[in-house]
């Protein structure tokens, strides 16, 4: 759930600008670019789509379903967990609701979620803005501070935790800042934001994601998880991670409850294009909101400028067992979206090479 780190990000940002500045004309071969990717230590599968307009230019898939080249390949349009980018579709939703005039931008946590006042700390301080940006100062459920272990059990698949029980778990823990300073980033931020627009709506977070952005932009074969033992439907591609003696553990089945606001959505290549394009073609948000997202303190390090094309930017996420990441121009006119499933428990290498393949098929030539 948490977002491709900060130094991966911006190995893969610098990638991106070293292209040539002139624009893109082409898409390169998305089918090569996985095989290349999935050359990579410590992938096991790869699958990629690009859009241009709308439209599929390009899809491919290597490695395999299953560790050890086992399963066959992954269905080029299978689904997967898109991770730490369910977040911009949460924040879409509660901009949505600020829009209605159901809540405001500066209305307080304590306010909102009084049922939070005793758990997280200065709750009548943080206001919905400063929750949507990571500028909060809350601590993270997900690593505890000097770690980027998982602060949870990764192989139990089967407790489910209210969010109030996550959120519950940062209880005690040093805040990371001042509300409304710096940037750093919660995932705490996003189960709170999850919890207010079920408050605001009377609805499940699901519900409002399947009301406001899936069915309306024809996400058809994308949805939320909340409750474990909730999986990915259809044929797709498992992840692994090493528990306490060092074997490889299928996480296939992540705990679905961890997810919530912050990182629970499944999707393909198709639908995650679909959302980005819509919303970086204005249809989602007026500007005024639009810009609570894009131009909020936490784009320094996750969504870069890059003068590869129409200003391409990427989006991530990264959990035990996978990573997804959509490359996209900020003109909303091309996406391309990757999901890999690993073995590594360090991103960073694997994080770079899917900035290459970013370049390859969108800035090919460069």
């Amino acid at each position: 759930m948490k977002y491709v780190s900060v130094a991966a990000a911006t190995a893969v940002a610098l990638l991106l600008t070293a292209a040539s500045p002139a624009r893109a004309t082409g898409v390169g071969d998305v089918q090569q670019a996985m095989e290349g990717l999935a050359e990579t230590p410590g992938v096991v599968g790869a699958i990629g789509g690009v859009y241009v307009d709308g439209k599929s230019a390009g899809r491919g898939t290597a490695g395999s379903r299953l560790l050890g080249g086992k399963g066959g390949a992954i269905p080029a349009d299978a689904r997967f967990r898109i991770g730490s980018q369910t977040k911009e579709m949460v924040a879409t939703v509660v901009l949505q609701l600020v829009e209605e005039g159901r809540i405001g931008l500066d209305d307080k946590l304590g306010e909102v979620l009084p049922e939070v006042g005793g758990l997280v700390e200065r709750a009548d301080e943080i206001t919905v803005r400063q929750l949507i940006q990571h500028t909060s100062g809350v601590p993270d459920w997900y690593s505890r501070p000097g770690s980027t272990e998982p602060a949870f059990d990764v192989f139990d698949f089967t407790s489910y935790h209210r969010p109030i029980d996550i959120v519950k778990m940062t209880r005690g823990l040093p805040r990371t800042g001042e509300p409304g300073a710096a940037f750093t980033y919660s995932n705490t931020g996003y189960t709170l934001l999850g919890m207010i627009i079920e408050k605001v709506t009377g609805h499940s977070l699901a519900d409002e994601l399947e009301r406001r952005l899936f069915r309306p932009l024809g996400m058809t074969r994308t949805y939320h998880l909340t409750r474990p033992p909730g999986g990915i439907k259809g044929p797709h591609g498992h992840g692994y991670y090493p528990d306490s003696t060092g074997t490889l553990r299928d996480v296939d089945r992540f705990n679905a409850s961890w997810g919530n606001g912050a990182g629970g959505v499944v999707s393909t290549t198709h639908d995650i294009s679909a959302f980005q394009r819509a919303f970086n073609q204005g249809r989602l948000l007026p500007p005024w909101l639009q810009e609570v997202i894009t131009r909020g303190p936490r784009l320094g390090s996750q969504r870069e400028t890059s003068e590869c094309g129409d200003d391409l930017k990427m989006f991530g996420g990264t959990a035990p067992g996978y990573i997804a990441m959509t490359f996209f121009s900020t003109d909303g006119r091309r996406q391309f979206a990757i999901s890999v499933t690993r073995t590594a428990p360090d991103d960073t290498a694997i994080i770079g090479a899917m900035g290459k393949a970013g370049e390859a098929v969108l800035c090919p030539g460069d």
